[in-house]
């Protein structure tokens, strides 16, 4: 008899800041059921160091603070470090992409080896594609992970 093992990777993305700024705002679309599945086993998230101060410098200037509080978005991006894949930046791609302040974001996803970068502007990652890297809505990528 002849048994095999299968393996399955788990699927690694990197997800933008503007999603998980969404996902805080507002509890009805793609956004906060993306946020939602973190911790699943269904998909691992990217992070490192920039992208992390990158979440909290927006949460903190953008989210409405008579919602949230200084310790709520601490506890979030706590959770975020503790359920994202840490992944160091070794070399730097700069420039690449036309906003040069998605540079970072593209170098995490080479880096952590990620099929996809999750984001509202998939025009600002064009030039990822060229690189294998799929950008997609997180509407895209949740039906594509579904079917």
């Amino acid at each position: 008899m002849v048994s095999y093992i299968i393996l399955t990777m788990k699927r690694i993305i990197v997800i933008d800041t503007n999603v998980i700024l969404s996902a805080l705002q507002s509890s009805k679309g793609k956004s906060f059921e993306l946020i939602s599945k973190i911790g699943s086993g269904l998909f691992d998230f990217a992070v490192s160091v920039p992208l992390v101060l990158e979440y909290e410098a927006i949460l903190r200037n953008h989210l409405d603070r008579n919602f949230f509080s200084d310790s709520d978005i601490d506890y979030f991006i706590d959770y975020i470090c503790t359920a994202g894949v840490k992944t160091k930046i070794f070399y730097l791609w700069r420039p690449y992409l036309k906003d040069p302040f998605d540079d970072h974001v593209l170098e995490l996803a080479i880096n952590a080896e990620a099929e996809s970068i999750v984001t509202f502007n998939k025009k600002d990652f064009l030039e990822a594609e060229t690189l294998g890297i799929k950008i997609q809505t997180p509407k895209e990528f949740l039906e594509e992970m579904e079917g």
